[in-house]
């Protein structure tokens, strides 16, 4: 399989970006799958029907989240829906929604890390569970881990390393330079990065940003603005054993 995972998307200009890119990236790299963090789409936090629509019509066959899934309260009836939106797998039980999704020859699993996080389930009890209860299932099975810690991301690929296709860090909305192919067979980088405003700061206006670091007084942050950055990977499975062949960084700007 070619899969490409794509960034946490990072409100209107993240949005734009994805319509414009996506369409032609499917057909450069003849794409089988590709999945979309949207935990940031709706004004860069959160996500809404709305803005979920628009990632899937622009091409994006699954949508993860993170520890803003709940910020718009509209999207909970979608997240038990028909709609292919996850919200993290270790989020205690009775909450909304569901942790992993099959589409066509793949597994998408959502995960969010506990270091520096709130008190969630843990992430990797939660996916050793995962990986036990289903017993029919495809060879390629690829995590989003929403983490802030780079040590919990790197255990994460190091304790799934030959059980699962690929773990892509996001969260953080700074790709990292560690893209590689573990011991036995596991595709492999902390975080993705993010499509949105390059001028900003992880996305959101500098100036608003400065003034709550300086001041210590909360203040709404806006999504910046200027020419857009999109990070995502390419990631080639063997359609035997699942393992990973390749894993690619993939990055484009929009003006």
């Amino acid at each position: 399989m070619i899969i490409l995972a794509v960034g946490d998307v990072i409100g209107k200009p993240g949005r734009q970006a994805c319509a414009s890119l996506l369409p032609e990236l499917r057909e450069e790299y003849n794409l089988d799958l590709v999945i979309v963090n949207a935990e940031n789409v709706a004004g860069g936090i959160g996500v809404t029907p709305g803005t979920a629509e628009e990632l899937l019509d622009a091409g994006a066959d699954v949508l993860t989240s993170g520890n803003h899934v709940w910020n718009h309260k509209e999207i909970l009836p979608c997240l038990d829906g028909d709609m292919p939106i996850l919200r993290p797998l270790n989020y205690p039980p009775g909450v909304p929604g569901r942790g992993y999704v099959i589409i066509g020859r793949a597994l998408v699993v959502n995960l969010i890390g506990r270091t520096f996080m709130n008190a969630y389930d843990c992430p990797f009890r939660a996916m050793d569970r995962l990986l036990g209860e289903l017993e029919d299932r495809p060879s390629a099975i690829i995590v989003d881990f929403h983490a802030e810690a780079t040590s919990e991301k790197m255990a994460m690929g190091r304790y799934l390393d030959g059980r699962v296709s690929a773990v892509l860090g996001t969260h953080t909305h700074v790709g990292t330079i560690d893209t590689q192919i573990l011991p036995d067979g596991t595709a492999y980088v902390t975080d993705i990065g993010m499509v949105g405003p390059e001028n900003s700061v992880i996305g959101d206006d500098i100036e608003a940003v400065l003034k709550r670091f300086l001041t210590l007084l909360p203040n709404r942050l806006s999504v910046g603005k200027g020419r857009t950055v999109f990070n995502a990977v390419l990631v080639k499975t063997d359609d035997t054993t699942g393992r990973a062949v390749s894993i690619d960084r993939v990055t484009r700007e929009v003006d």
